[in-house]
């Protein structure tokens, strides 16, 4: 009967705590980025994702990007694979039901995205805007 408290006593406290802790943690929030989002579901699109992020890895100067890479299934024709960049879509691929080239639309896929990221870089420096819809 004790834990049973407790429990109900920690489950109703504890979204109380969350709720007051952000003005708290607020200075001492630590941003991650760099990081490959694999919401894949197929085998086609873990490969793909497995290639892309050991392709993300060994690019330098990767912080303040985020890559998702998303997968729509269709069960009679294959899977549309989407990769975005800070939520914009840079790349779009179909795999069919059969084996395709994964490794090869990995690498074109991350082609894409050094020259996306390159863009994006030049258009800061230049403060010229107009080229990407990047909410950096």
């Amino acid at each position: 009967m004790k834990s049973l408290i407790q429990r109900l006593l920690f489950s109703i406290l504890c979204p109380f705590l969350f709720i007051s802790a952000p003005g708290a943690l607020a200075d001492d929030d630590i941003e991650i980025s760099g990081l490959v989002i694999d919401r894949t579901l197929t085998r086609f699109g873990k490969d793909f994702g497995f290639y892309y992020s050991s392709y993300w890895r060994e690019l330098p100067f990767t912080q303040g990007f985020n890559v998702t890479l998303y997968e729509t299934v269709f069960p009679q024709a294959g899977t549309v694979l989407t990769l975005e960049v800070n939520g914009t879509r840079i790349y779009t691929t179909h795999f069919g039901r059969r084996a395709n080239p994964i490794k090869e639309s990995a690498e074109q896929a991350i082609l894409l995205t050094i020259d996306y990221l390159a863009q994006v870089r030049a258009n800061a420096i230049t403060g010229d805007f107009s080229g990407t819809s990047d909410d950096l």
